[in-house]
C-alpha cells in the first residue's frame, strides 16, 4: 500500500510540472509568490475542495464542473491531437460518465441525503479521469461495460431498429 502511495505522489508530482497541463502556469506562479512547493498546494486545494463538498454552498456545481470541465477541455485537445489513444481514454470517460449520469438520476432521491455525497462523488470522477493504470473509467469499461455490452449487443440493436422503423413509419404517414 505504501508503495501504490509513493507511486501516486510520484505521478502527481510530474503532472504538476508538466506544462500540457492547464493548472502548470496557476501553481508555478502560486509556488513562486508564496515559496510553498506546487505539490502542497495542489493538495491545499484538494483539502478546500473537499471541504467545500462537504459543507459549502453550490457543492453540486462545483462536482459538476470538476466531473465535466477539464475532461472536456483534454477531449477536445484529444480530438485536435493525431494520436488515437487519447481519444479513446477520453471517450471511454464519456461513456462511463453518461451512465452514472443516467444512473444518478433514478437514485438521485435516495443519494442527496447522504451528506457527504458531492465529496464522495467528486472523489469518483477524479478517479474516473485518473491517469495510468489506475484510470478509473477504463477499469469500470473493461470490467462492466463492455463484457455487458457485448452480451446484450443483439438485443440493443434490435430496440434501436425497432424505435427507427417505428419512427420511420410515423414519419411516412404524416407526409
Amino acid at each position: 500500500m505504501a508503495q501504490k502511495l509513493i507511486e501516486i505522489k510520484k505521478k502527481l508530482e510530474v503532472s504538476l510540472y508538466d506544462n500540457s497541463k492547464p493548472w502548470t502556469p496557476i501553481l508555478a506562479i502560486a509556488e513562486q509568490k508564496t515559496g510553498i512547493e506546487r505539490l502542497y498546494l495542489a493538495l491545499g486545494a484538494a483539502v478546500l475542495v473537499g471541504l467545500w463538498l462537504v459543507f459549502g454552498y453550490f457543492a453540486q456545481l462545483v462536482c459538476n464542473t470538476l466531473g465535466f470541465l477539464y475532461p472536456a477541455y483534454v477531449s477536445i485537445k484529444a480530438i485536435e491531437s493525431k494520436s488515437k489513444d487519447d481519444d479513446t481514454k477520453w471517450l471511454t470517460y464519456w461513456v462511463v460518465f453518461s451512465l452514472f449520469s443516467v444512473t444518478e438520476y433514478f437514485v438521485d432521491i435516495i443519494v442527496r441525503w447522504f451528506p457527504l455525497y458531492w465529496l464522495v462523488k467528486c472523489i469518483f470522477m477524479v478517479w474516473l479521469m485518473f491517469p495510468g493504470d489506475l484510470n478509473g473509467s477504463i477499469i469500470l469499461y473493461r470490467r462492466i461495460i463492455k463484457p455487458y455490452f457485448l452480451k446484450h449487443e443483439g438485443n440493443i440493436d434490435g430496440a434501436i431498429n425497432k424505435v427507427k422503423d417505428s419512427a420511420t413509419k410515423i414519419l411516412d404517414k404524416a407526409e
